[in-house]
């Protein structure tokens, strides 16, 4: 069974209550379609009704209208949501005028719905912006208990000829959001990425951060924050199986992690490669990605206290397929289903 074909079967044991705001967008349509069509999720739609279902049977597509549907203009519907939104951000001195006109904003709206309880995930971007899909959750979702930062995370489906990894897979982390983590932020996407492995990729985590140098071969300060994260981590999370400072070599060939990092729990058999910087992060996933003709699923957006997930404007309609796959699944884990 693949990697798409063990988390849609898990989706579809536990559907998950998805929202959509771009509920014009073609391409969100024939995926939402398909995902509909096949009970992988209950999906809303932030728009009208009928301008939804309309737009879905120019395309021909039948199962739109067994979706959800909330009309951001009804202010019927919306008025719970604004109060929510005026209470949630009553230090930034939001007004009830200005959270009903946000509220009109599907991206936010969308969001509200998650907050109040009303669904459990959202897939945007497919029309708007990464900063703005993001913006909206960082305002009303925020970050998950002892998290502060989001990153982004891809899992790398490798080759069968390529002998690294647990059943050919890596995740690596971060590749899509944080610039130049600092110690404490490192280690919180090392646990982040932690929770990725094991609920996206089925994997028990085995968590590297990596860096140029293997348990003092060099000193640098940028070693130094390395060195303070695999520490921090372990304080987070004191049953995760993480070890640091270690060169990529080191985490996932078994002699040479054995030969330089002796005793390490680590060392030789991660699967899990957590980067000290976002360019080294997105340099190994496309790296890997071309050279060794790899799979790159993602970015999975992690940290949120909700699973929000971005789409690249450029994203195909089976690329927003297996967002929704990976978004409710990350909502399953969540819940610990």
């Amino acid at each position: 069974m693949t990697l798409f074909e063990r988390l849609t079967q898990k989706a579809q044991e536990h559907p998950q209550r998805l929202v959509l705001p771009e509920s014009l967008e073609p391409r969100t349509l024939q995926a939402a379609n398909k995902i509909i069509a096949e009970k992988i999720a209950d999906v809303t739609f932030i728009g009208k009704r009928q301008a939804v279902v309309d737009k879905a049977f120019e395309f021909g597509l039948q199962h739109i209208e067994k979706a959800n549907f909330i009309d951001p203009e009804d202010t019927t519907t919306t008025e719970p949501y604004a109060k929510l939104f005026t209470e949630l951000r009553k230090k930034k001195g939001i007004s009830i005028e200005e959270a009903r006109e946000t509220v009109k904003n599907p991206l936010y709206l969308g969001c509200l719905l998650i907050k109040r309880g009303d669904a459990d995930a959202m897939v945007a971007g497919a029309l708007s912006p990464t900063s703005h899909v993001l913006r909206a959750a960082f305002q009303v979702l925020k970050t998950k208990p002892g998290i502060s930062v989001v990153s982004g995370a891809f899992i790398m489906l490798l080759p069968e000829n390529v002998p690294f990894g647990d059943n050919h897979m890596l995740v690596f982390a971060d590749c899509a959001v944080v610039p130049d983590p600092t110690a404490k932020e490192l280690a919180e996407i090392a646990v982040a990425t932690a929770a990725t492995t094991k609920n996206i990729a089925g994997l028990d985590p085995v968590v590297a951060l990596c860096s140029f140098s293997t348990k003092g071969s060099a000193t640098h300060e940028r070693v130094d924050k390395v060195i303070e994260a695999t520490k921090l981590a372990h304080e987070l999370d004191p049953e995760l199986k993480v070890d640091g400072e270690l060169q990529s070599d080191a985490s996932i060939v078994p002699a040479i992690g054995t030969m330089k990092a002796p005793g390490s729990p680590v060392a030789g058999h991660a699967n899990t490669l957590v980067f000290p910087s976002l360019e080294t992060g997105n340099i190994a996933y496309k790296l890997v990605q071309r050279l060794a003709g790899a799979g790159a699923v993602g970015p999975i957006l992690q940290g949120l206290a909700a699973p929000v997930n971005d789409l690249s404007r450029g994203a195909t309609v089976d690329d927003i397929v297996n967002t929704i796959i990976v978004t409710c699944n990350q909502a399953i884990g969540d819940k610990k289903l």
